[in-house]
């Protein structure tokens, strides 16, 4: 049995690991778009890959996990999310960086539904404490490339972005070592019939319900993010742009802080999800309806909530399924979740292009925060009672 304290560090660590690499992309587009004469699509693509691989090979993790266990499956997509953001500064060439961009990708959608089956094999009576830590090294992780790579990395590395794809993959390196020496070798499960099949159960109503919240929340996040800079644009405050970004993204830390403490309680009540959802939809409507600096405010009051909700629910697949089972309701509910926050973005945009409204884009934002309300109820209360 591996020691609570190393079983947290290690899960720390992996939840660092499933979001350095992905988000250092954002911060050297510009050099990108420059040494590669990029179009605006092709800057499109390369945003918009690591989503539609998140829902793409979220199956091929499971099958990974039956044939080989969660462990090997975390080792092994630490391994190919390290290579593929190296490889993505090899050239420069645009095909070179959309495949590297694909391998890591590839790796990340591999990690995440391994990471339930070892919260629940790991700290079986702390798992909502476990995944909140977790989450807590995910939100970690997306906070350092931003805040590191523009003022810190970039110059040491004298501008070079080829360079910064490198600099990013090698924390991931040493993560995997850092896995591979202290996880315990044996298997963390005995391998039975059902720990042995991969493909999600799609006819069960409750990985669609799971799905679609955590969905609806990944969905609200990515097209906030994706329109908040044109819309504040629009509407002559552009000065506000970089204090929402950062205010959306840094308000997520206090919350993964928080629940620390609280999870594991708050992941069994109804009452939690249906709170955090009024509170992501108040953030919203203040972002639309008041402007000014409570632009700011609501971006921090929706990424702060919309955080709760996200560690809430990636707690839910090792407390409703059977340990065999974690692995499929995991990414069953990683393939729905991240098909979700592909398609709403898109289906925001062509709003604002065919009616030419600046509200446009907000409208399934809106929809999705109903929806975490109005679902979280039929989640958590009906499972619970199914002895959860």
């Amino acid at each position: 049995m591996i020691p609570p304290l190393r079983a947290l560090l290690l899960l720390w660590l992996a939840g660092n690991a499933l979001r350095l690499t992905i988000l250092a992309v954002p911060p050297v587009i510009p050099l990108i778009h420059d040494d590669l004469h990029l179009s605006e699509t092709q800057v499109g693509i390369l945003s918009g890959l690591p989503m539609v691989l998140f829902a793409g090979a979220a199956i091929a993790g499971s099958l990974m996990i039956a044939r080989l266990g969660a462990l090997t499956a975390l080792l092994i997509g630490l391994g190919l999310c390290a290579f593929g953001s190296a490889l993505r500064g090899i050239g420069p060439n645009v095909a070179m960086l959309y495949f590297g961009s694909i391998v890591t990708a590839f790796g990340v959608a591999v990690m995440q539904p391994s990471l339930p089956p070892l919260v629940r094999a790991w700290v079986p009576h702390r798992i909502g404490f476990a995944t909140a830590v977790y989450t807590n090294g995910l939100i970690v992780g997306e906070i350092l490339p931003a805040a590191l790579t523009i003022p810190l990395v970039l110059p040491m590395l004298h501008h070079s972005w080829q360079w910064d794809m490198a600099f990013w993959a090698a924390p991931v390196a040493i993560i995997a070592v850092i896995v591979f020496a202290l996880a315990p070798k044996a298997p963390a499960t005995i391998p039975t019939a059902a720990s042995r099949l991969w493909m999600p159960d799609f006819r069960n109503p409750l990985i669609w319900r799971i799905g679609l919240l955590l969905g609806s929340v990944n969905a609200t996040y990515f097209s906030l993010n994706g329109f908040l800079p044109d819309y504040l644009t629009h509407t002559g405050r552009p000065d506000l742009i970089h204090s929402a970004l950062t205010a959306n993204n840094m308000g997520q830390l206090p919350a993964s802080f928080l629940l620390l403490a609280s999870a594991d309680r708050m992941v069994r009540t109804a009452w939690s999800y249906v709170a955090c959802g009024v509170c992501c939809l108040i953030g919203l409507l203040m972002i639309v309806g008041l402007g000014g600096i409570w632009v700011v405010v609501g971006a921090a009051v929706l990424g702060c909530f919309a955080a709760s909700i996200l560690v809430l629910i990636l707690a839910l697949p090792p407390l409703i399924s059977p340990p065999g089972e974690v692995h499929r309701v995991a990414s069953g509910m990683f393939t729905i979740s991240y098909s979700c926050a592909v398609i709403v973005p898109i289906i925001a945009g062509m709003l604002w292009d065919m009616t030419g409204w600046v509200m446009a884009p907000f409208l399934p934002m809106l929809f999705c925060l109903i929806a975490v309300i109005g679902l979280a109820p039929t989640i958590v209360l009906r499972e619970k009672s199914g002895g959860v």
